[in-house]
């Protein structure tokens, strides 16, 4: 029988592989029957999480972000018999694209429910917290948007 850690683990490193690439199909997948909570409110299904995603990011001339999202100090809780499990991570987002050296541009926490159905772990919800921003100017469509209280200081 698969380790319950594991395939949690698994599932939250899915969800960087996929943002990195600009897979929006899978984060549909990922977060099919979940919530997303984010600034910007709540939002339920995959396909409305997935359409923020789109709607939000830069997609390079690659196909990718040109990022990487590093998930460390990852803790999870299982209850076996409920078939529920939480988690908290750190993330770290690094950015490099043609002009800037690769540089983190956002970091903070994600806050993870997870419900096992017919066997399998899924996403149930997951809570983003920014803690800190760096430059989003190639990362996000809408900059501005990000919370004051994460917002690089400006230069006088």
């Amino acid at each position: 029988m698969p380790c319950a850690h594991q395939d949690i683990a698994n599932l939250i490193y899915r969800y960087a592989e996929c943002v990195d690439n600009a897979d929006f199909a899978g984060i549909r997948d990922l977060f099919a029957d979940a919530a997303f909570t984010g600034s910007g409110g709540t939002l339920r299904g995959g396909e409305a999480i997935a359409r923020m995603f789109e709607n939000t990011v830069i997609v390079h001339e690659d196909g990718t972000l040109r990022t990487k999202h590093v998930t460390t100090n990852l803790a999870i809780e299982v209850d076996e018999d409920a078939g529920t499990a939480t988690s908290k991570a750190y993330y770290t987002v690094l950015q490099a694209v043609p002009g800037l050296t690769l540089q983190p541009i956002a970091c903070g926490t994600y806050s993870d429910t997870f419900e096992r159905r017919e066997g399998r772990w899924h996403f149930a919800e997951r809570h983003i917290t920014l803690e800190l921003a760096g430059n989003v100017t190639h990362h996000l469509r809408r900059p501005e948007l990000l919370p004051d209280e994460v917002r690089p200081a400006r230069k006088a």
